[in-house]
């Protein structure tokens, strides 16, 4: 049976045929892509490239796309936050599973190697800032997820039991969601680093426990994901997209892994003074790893 047309409200395009917020063609993306949200970053990955092939800006979506090491690779800018992590991942999963032209799925799944590098705050006080992390897990404290069917083998279901008994969310929350990452990404690029959950959060000031001027609803999240354990996982991070990726990514067939260089403790309050040379070094790592 023929696939049905995917209509031009729910997958629009741009009078070029690229894809509506990434503006991209096909023939413009790797299947070896590293995401970061800054798009000031982007160059700063690219710069490592044998050459650069493509370079693709609407708004704060920046995309590099060239070869390293004989392999093509595209570096992203994806903004800050779950709800531009939706846009992403969908986007550049009809990129390649899509036929654009015709508005249909294609037959043949293609799998993509989604590698996150950020910035992030610890959550242990033993790992020090400045050094690198990898998310085993990703726990959403987002919500987004919840709007999908999600197959139901994708989450780990005893591991989110213990963990709303840990936490008891109030009710006006929404509920929280634990997906593993790749083991195949997390042993190619992330086997030397701390390794553990990655909390991802819908904002950075209240969601994440700072207070301003607004006080907090639930003033004691981060002691409780503080002091999390389930079968000797803890909750290492937390930041605003990685819950998204591994949900998303990982139900349509991609394989994901976020790493960060933790800037922050937020358990001994220690903030990295000058954190760029440390991303800079992780972004040398993850790329010749991945190109290896």
């Amino acid at each position: 049976m023929m696939e049905p047309i995917i209509e031009a409200s729910e997958m629009p395009l741009n009078a070029d045929g690229s894809i509506y917020h990434l503006h991209l063609q096909p023939e413009q993306l790797a299947h070896n892509i590293i995401l970061v949200g800054d798009p000031g970053r982007v160059a700063s990955v690219s710069k490592y490239f044998d050459h650069i092939d493509f370079k693709v800006q609407n708004r704060e979506l920046l995309t590099h796309t060239g070869t390293l090491n004989g392999k093509p690779v595209t570096v992203l800018s994806t903004g800050m936050g779950t709800d531009n992590i939706d846009i992403v991942i969908n986007e550049l999963d009809a990129l390649v599973n899509v036929d654009l032209k015709e508005r249909r799925r294609k037959s043949e799944h293609t799998a993509l190697n989604l590698i996150r590098i950020g910035t992030s705050g610890s959550f242990q006080a033993e790992y020090k800032i400045n050094t690198f992390c990898a998310a085993r897990y990703g726990l959403g404290l987002d919500g987004l997820l919840n709007y999908y069917s999600i197959p139901e083998y994708l989450y780990e279901k005893d591991m989110m039991e213990a963990f709303d008994k840990h936490i008891q969310l109030p009710s006006r929350f929404a509920h929280p969601y634990i997906i593993r990452c790749s083991d195949e990404l997390l042993q190619k690029v992330a086997f030397d680093m701390h390794q553990g959950i990655t909390a991802t959060a819908p904002g950075f000031f209240g969601p994440q426990g700072r207070v301003v001027r607004l006080p907090l609803t639930f003033p004691q999240q981060n002691s409780l994901l503080e002091s999390f354990e389930y079968k000797g996982e803890k909750v290492i991070n937390m930041e605003m997209e990685t819950s998204a990726l591994y949900g998303l990514g990982r139900s349509l067939g991609h394989n994901c892994l976020t790493t960060c260089v933790l800037i922050a403790n937020r358990v001994t309050k220690d903030f990295s003074e000058d954190y760029k040379p440390h991303v800079e070094r992780l972004i040398q790592t993850v790329l010749e790893r991945l190109t290896a």
